[in-house]
């Protein structure tokens, strides 16, 4: 049976989910949510989430929500992704709850406010402490990679699937990646992986790119 996420393209978290359904190889398909005009907060995606948030995976009769627990979910079904090992699942958790506090959180809000809201409406001050703070976790996930080709083990597990899902997106936010080298070369990593896509050509977007 054909599992189904509802998401949409410009959510990080969203593609957590696609990006580790498509990497387990596992048979889904997405469901746009159009979030930014509301339909996060519709009764319908209440009833499925009553967080109101993307994504939501729906398998048969189980449904799941967040992106952490997702990915634990792809794991016990498919023995991927480093979550079966108790001492190293307890390391990959340690990254995943450290993305979604300290890095995924900061960038999400970040990229929000410098390209989905309106140049006039833009916090610039809020904008520049988020990025103060978002240097800081750039600094520990590089430090992190110095001499390692996965942040957990010897191949690629929630944990990186976690932490790299923004810094594929090509609005502006703050971050260059030819200023980390080690994360730079970590996301060709994640990149070069067996059925790998973008989060644009996983997802339906909001905002369409321009013909």
């Amino acid at each position: 049976m054909t599992m189904q996420l509802y998401c949409f393209g410009e959510s990080g978290h969203s593609y957590k989910a696609a990006l580790g359904l498509t990497l387990a190889g596992i048979d889904w398909a997405p469901v746009y949510v159009d979030f930014f005009k509301g339909a996060g907060r519709s009764p319908e995606h209440l009833a499925r989430n009553e967080m109101g948030e993307c994504p939501v995976l729906v398998d048969g009769d189980l449904t799941l929500t967040q992106s952490g627990v997702i990915l634990d979910y792809l794991s016990e079904k498919t023995g991927k992704f480093g979550l079966q090992d108790t001492a190293q699942r307890r390391d990959v958790w340690r990254w995943v709850l450290w993305d979604n506090h300290k890095l995924s959180s900061m960038l999400g809000v970040t990229r929000f406010m410098m390209n989905f809201v309106p140049e006039d409406k833009r916090p610039t001050e809020v904008i520049g402490w988020l990025q103060g703070r978002n240097k800081g976790a750039y600094r520990t996930l590089e430090g992190a990679l110095e001499g390692r080709e996965w942040l957990v083990g010897n191949a690629i597990t929630a944990a990186d699937i976690s932490c790299c899902s923004y810094l594929y997106y090509p609005e502006p936010f703050g971050f260059d990646r030819k200023d980390f080298p080690n994360i730079d070369r970590w996301l060709d990593g994640i990149a070069a992986q067996p059925g790998w896509k973008h989060p644009y050509d996983l997802m339906p977007r909001a905002f369409p790119a321009a013909a």
